[in-house]
């Protein structure tokens, strides 16, 4: 009998793979809300505004419950945390295609409903980060997280070209029952996975606020305190600032630059490349992290995803930009990934939720969400394609940070082939 996990393939293992089915099912309605939301706000409003306000209340919460939801996830069970999650998603993102039925959908509704989605989906967060160690094993972080963004970056691929297609001849908000059906689908396989997801805590304090603030301060100092995962963090925020900025006015790209609309197969397409990109990132990173150490992974990805930021709004035609798109993806993905296994690996399995959301709350809640907001305002004043340039362009500060910090000397100390 093996009891050591690290020996046995992850492929073979059927923990690991009903923790995959769940993230593959979520990660298929998830894309399927990701194109059909801002398309039904934009079809709602008309407005490149309140489009991009959408991408902006994807990412709020993690700024305003991101610490609360890591420091709470690694005292909770995190398998119940998971499931409850998405049970409570499935009713919530169900009732948009209830009310579009009952004729009372209002843009108002869309919106709280992407907030509020999200702001559960930070709960399981915090408990997915710090489950998934535990139930690879360190050693298999990065392999396990590569399997996971393989399937995502495959469902980027054929998903959005099959919901544009859809929304040819289905309303965006018909498309949303996917979304609620696939969060029911991740809590059957989450709750049958039968090995533990969290370890046994030793500290058994009562749940008050004190508490629960030292518990953050202690992720937060770890954070700080931790050149890779600092620089990592800082640098993930800056490029999520550019991506939001991007991400936001791409609907409205679609249609009034790219005149590829808000359907079918070419508005699908150009939204599918960048899970090619994805999935060359994801492929490539275990055998990238044999050659090189994590740090040095992000000091030469960062300026490919900060250029291609550039190059991508400015491409005349649709196929061109769904090509600088390929490889933004692949670049951006890269960085992503990189990050959040070395924050996995580093951490102490008791802080890795409080670590890894504050590190999604300063990437994700702060850069994305900021980067939405400013992206949404500067396109309206000046225009999409110049908005999206002005995005691209703050991207470089990333690469700035990155080449003047802490990571060449960790790159330079933990390269395998000095080893």
């Amino acid at each position: 009998m093996i009891t050591d996990m690290t020996l046995i393939r992850l492929r073979d293992d059927p923990d690991f793979r009903r923790y995959w089915v769940a993230r593959a099912s979520s990660l298929t309605g998830s894309m399927v809300t990701a194109v059909a939301l801002p398309v039904l706000v934009y079809r709602l409003s008309g407005s490149p505004f309140l489009t991009a306000l959408v991408t902006a209340l994807e990412a709020a919460p993690y700024l305003l419950v991101g610490l609360f939801a890591g420091a709470l996830a690694d005292r909770w069970n995190r398998r119940r945390v998971m499931v409850t999650a998405d049970l409570i998603n499935a009713v919530v993102i169900g009732s948009v295609p209830l009310a579009y039925l009952a004729g009372i959908l209002t843009v108002a509704q869309v919106l709280v409903v992407g907030f509020v989605v999200q702001m559960v989906f930070t709960f399981f967060d915090g408990a997915n980060f710090g489950a998934l160690p535990v139930l690879v094993g360190r050693a298999r972080v990065a392999q396990a997280n590569a399997a996971v963004w393989t399937v995502s970056s495959l469902i980027e691929l054929f998903v959005p070209p099959l919901a544009g297609l859809s929304l040819a001849v289905l309303n965006p908000a018909n498309l949303l029952v996917v979304d609620a059906l696939s969060f029911v689908a991740s809590a059957i396989a989450v709750r049958g996975i039968v090995r533990a997801l969290s370890e046994p805590r030793a500290d058994q304090r009562p749940l008050r606020p004190k508490v629960v603030f030292a518990d953050i301060a202690e992720g937060v100092r770890f954070l700080v305190g931790h050149p890779g995962v600092r620089t990592m963090t800082i640098v993930g925020s800056l490029q999520s600032f550019a991506g939001g900025g991007f991400m936001a006015l791409m609907v409205v790209w679609c249609d009034r630059v790219l005149h590829v609309g808000t359907s079918g197969i070419r508005f699908g397409l150009v939204y599918g490349t960048w899970g090619i990109g994805g999935l060359i990132a994801a492929l490539g990173l275990p055998r990238l992290l044999k050659r090189m150490a994590p740090a040095g992974v992000t000091l030469y990805a960062i300026p490919v995803s900060a250029t291609l930021g550039i190059v991508s709004p400015l491409m005349p035609t649709w196929q061109l930009a769904a090509i600088a798109l390929l490889v933004w993806g692949s670049a951006y993905v890269l960085v992503i990934v990189n990050s959040v296994s070395y924050r996995q690996q580093v951490t102490p399995e008791h802080l890795l939720g409080r670590v890894n959301t504050a590190g999604r709350m300063l990437s994700w809640g702060v850069g994305w969400t900021g980067g939405s907001v400013v992206g949404g305002v500067v396109g309206s004043a000046i225009g999409i394609r110049s908005g999206m340039l002005v995005m691209g362009a703050s991207g470089f500060v990333a690469v700035l940070v990155a080449w003047t910090s802490p990571l060449r000397r960790i790159a330079a100390a933990h390269d395998p082939l000095r080893a």
